[in-house]
């Protein structure tokens, strides 16, 4: 594991809030990735009702699954003991960090198709710059495979959420949201500034929840098992979106429901399921 200075998380945190996304390197050991995998493989064995499985009919397996309240102080206890708390709250130079969930992901089985381009802002009526996902991959990633970023889009429009629709990956999820159709991002790739890194385990990508992104597919042979941690700090707000259901169960739904009881625009985007980060 490379030894980073708070210092040098703090210059990766102005990248951060620059481009909505960094790259860090050897970030974790083996000891840290241990307690993830550990966790990843119970979520794959024994999956909440918010699993879902995308894209049946291509054949191969795209698994995804957010989490529910027996989930979440698994991870929020791993997300202190492998120090990807400490990662966020140096980036952020705060203390102050909610832990709003996870999402486990697991691609094999042949051709697996790419993610769509999405905003995970879409899905979550929240604003703020203190909003990231702390992104990990159990198994290698070579970069034409690797999860990609419109760099700065977290600074720009929020678009409707992708409905997952093979036939089309802009189709908008939400049917009376009036905020604009996400564009084709991937017909017109030239026109969008797109990062992306190889990962190998131990590295970690933290990016804003807003940034627009999008993982490209797997191939035969490959196997890709990645967690995806999601904070909130000290700015964020409540929006005043009122999304509506999507017919799933997902990980946040009662927390949200909650919230839109208890909360006025612009509020502090808090809620007694996201628990506090510190103290324990």
């Amino acid at each position: 594991m490379m030894t980073r200075s708070t210092d040098d998380l703090v210059r990766l945190g102005d990248t951060l809030a620059r481009d909505g996304v960094v790259f860090i390197p050897s970030a974790l050991g083996s000891d840290q990735l241990g307690l993830i995998e550990g966790a990843v493989e119970q979520s794959l064995a024994v999956p909440t009702q918010s699993t879902r499985r995308w894209y049946l009919d291509s054949g191969t397996t795209f698994h995804d699954d957010i989490g529910d309240d027996s989930t979440r102080e698994r991870y929020l206890e791993i997300a202190r003991l492998a120090r990807i708390a400490d990662i966020v709250a140096s980036l952020w130079c705060t203390k102050e960090l909610w832990y709003m969930g996870e999402q486990i992901f697991l691609k094999e089985g042949g051709f697996c198709r790419r993610t769509p381009w999405h905003q995970d802002t879409s899905y979550l009526p929240i604003q703020g710059e203190h909003l990231v996902s702390v992104w990990i991959s159990l198994d290698p990633v070579p970069r034409q495979h690797a999860l990609e970023f419109v760099r700065g889009s977290h600074q720009g429009t929020v678009y409707n959420g992708s409905a997952f629709d093979s036939r089309d990956d802009t189709a908008p999820v939400y049917a009376t949201n009036l905020a604009p159709r996400l564009p084709d991002i991937e017909a017109h790739r030239d026109s969008w500034d797109i990062v992306s890194w190889e990962v190998s385990p131990g590295d970690v990508i933290v990016f804003h929840l807003g940034v627009l992104h999008g993982g490209a597919g797997t191939e035969p042979g490959m196997r890709r098992r990645t967690a995806s941690l999601r904070f909130i700090g000290p700015d964020a707000i409540y929006d005043g979106r009122r999304l509506e259901p999507l017919g799933m169960k997902t990980g946040n739904d009662d927390a949200l429901e909650s919230l839109y009881d208890r909360l006025a625009p612009g509020d502090l985007f808090r809620s007694p399921a996201f628990p506090k980060v510190w103290p324990k």
